[in-house]
């Protein structure tokens, strides 16, 4: 509730400009922390649904298996109708997610190779999941700090 709360306040402070980006971390000690071992990328798929219902409907009744909402609703509603979230990761659980839900992906591309595959696996079960890849959007980042400029470029390019 507080996070779609927010993310409404700030796409209308915006004007419709908001793209949530939605992750869910990738060390396992921050998950050990959080005694969600198993659990965290179910969970965060449902609160999708939950703030996608927050931000489109007056008021919420919402029974899941992590959230219960009973009559609740926010004010202001966002701009964006419905909302756009935009998706981080690479691993097939990931992809598969961002596929399913996503409207947009935040890659961080490693190397060139893995990135390749990454983007066709994406493709695919944006694909499978009924859905053209061409309409969920892509911006991808590199790391610098590591390698060489020649490197980087070639990370750019691709």
């Amino acid at each position: 509730m507080l996070v779609a709360k927010q993310a409404a306040a700030l796409d209308v402070l915006s004007g419709g400009r908001l793209r949530l980006g939605v992750g869910i971390g990738w060390n396992p000690v921050e998950y050990e922390a959080l005694g969600e071992t198993s659990r965290i990328g179910a969970a965060s798929e449902e609160q999708v649904e939950v703030m996608r219902k927050l931000w489109t409907q007056e008021l919420v009744t919402f029974q899941g298996q992590w959230h219960t909402i009973t009559d609740a609703g926010l004010n202001p509603l966002p701009v964006h109708d419905p909302f756009r979230f935009w998706f981080g990761g690479g691993d097939d659980r990931a992809l598969r997610r961002l596929a399913r839900l996503g409207d947009g992906w935040f890659p961080c591309w490693h190397r060139t190779i893995i990135a390749e595959l990454r983007s066709r696996r994406f493709k695919n079960y944006a694909r499978e999941a009924g859905r053209d890849p061409s309409r969920i959007g892509i911006e991808g980042r590199i790391t610098f700090g590591q390698g060489s400029a020649e490197g980087w470029i070639k990370d750019i390019d691709a």
